[in-house]
């Protein structure tokens, strides 16, 4: 079967999976452009891993059509996967070998001359300081060291496209941030990243973000363009009586959500004229003194935005 190609790094439509009664991903359409960090931000259970593990051809959708890398999935899964590396959440590599061990096994597995490979691991264990670590077993390295060995595993080939999946849920803050400045490089050299996450700050150094909820698809967009679309006001709210205000505010008519952050509320509130002024009037009423301001949007205010009113929703139709 000949390979197409779109100019796009993924194109699915209609993507669906489902597991007996459950539908883990529902009529899903992506297109994901060639150099660049593309992120799928969902709670667990939204469909991530599943959507990440039939674009790469381990997992047989139950409908729809995936285009990657101009091979058609699962169809040309095979010629795919010298194309593609995988990085899951779980350390997956040999925990009784060692750092040089397991990518010399890596690069086998890729056929990988023996002069090429020694090139590539050489550069790769500088690249991702690993030098002083080639003799240890992998086994025991600490969670940012097994998520540098695994990245160099998953790059080794020197893929056109990397998928990770939630690959930094087990490593401090430090280690995340040294992660994603490698990300960033890869792009730089011209290779396309699909990266799930559930952290806010990850999803804002994306190029372009899905939200992804119970498998649907409910915002597509860059982070800037999903903060401006978003639809009703984001208030903080300061008060010295913080549990009698969210207590008031949780019932008011027009509040969508609120959470204490540090020492005030984060209110969301529908879109209204004069939401603000109403807000202040009725905690005035309920015996609290309130100060209400008004505030940017966040990715986290996107997130509760299109996943609560799906939420309710599905609620009402149930």
């Amino acid at each position: 079967m000949p390979r197409t190609d779109t100019g796009n790094a993924i194109v699915a439509r209609g993507l669906t999976r489902r597991f007996g009664n459950l539908v883990a991903v529902d009529h899903l359409d992506l297109t994901v452009e060639r150099a660049q960090v593309y992120g799928f931000l969902g709670p667990n259970g939204s469909g991530k891993s599943t959507t990440i593990r039939m674009l790469c051809g381990l997992l047989l959708p139950s409908a729809g059509d995936i285009e990657v890398l101009g091979f058609k999935i699962p169809q040309q899964a095979d010629e795919l996967k010298r194309r593609i590396g995988y990085m899951t959440q779980k350390f997956s590599l040999y925990e009784d070998l060692t750092v040089t061990e397991n990518l010399e096994f890596v690069a086998a597995v890729h056929e990988l001359d023996r002069a090429r490979a020694k090139a590539r691991i050489g550069e790769l264990v500088e690249r991702y300081a690993l030098r002083d670590l080639r003799g240890q077993l992998a086994g025991t390295l600490s969670g940012g060291e097994k998520q540098r060995l695994a990245l160099a595993a998953a790059v080794l080939h020197e893929p056109e496209l990397l998928l990770l999946d939630e690959p930094t849920s087990a490593v401090d803050p430090q280690s995340r941030r040294e992660f994603w400045d490698s990300l960033f490089a890869l792009v730089d050299a011209g290779t396309t990243i699909l990266v799930s996450t559930h952290f806010m700050d990850e999803a804002e150094r994306c190029h372009r973000l899905a939200i992804l909820d119970h498998g649907h698809l409910v915002a597509d967009g860059t982070p800037r363009e999903l903060m401006d679309s978003l639809s009703g006001h984001v208030l903080v709210v300061a008060s010295t009586d913080l549990r009698r205000a969210r207590e008031l505010l949780e019932k008011f008519p027009g509040v969508d959500a609120c959470a204490q952050i540090g020492a005030h509320l984060r209110v969301l509130a529908s879109d209204g004229a004069g939401v603000r002024e109403r807000i202040g009037a009725h905690l005035r009423e309920g015996g609290v003194e309130a100060k209400v301001e008004t505030a940017a949007p966040n990715l986290e205010d996107v997130f509760v935005s299109v996943t609560r009113g799906r939420n309710e929703h599905a609620e009402k139709a149930a």
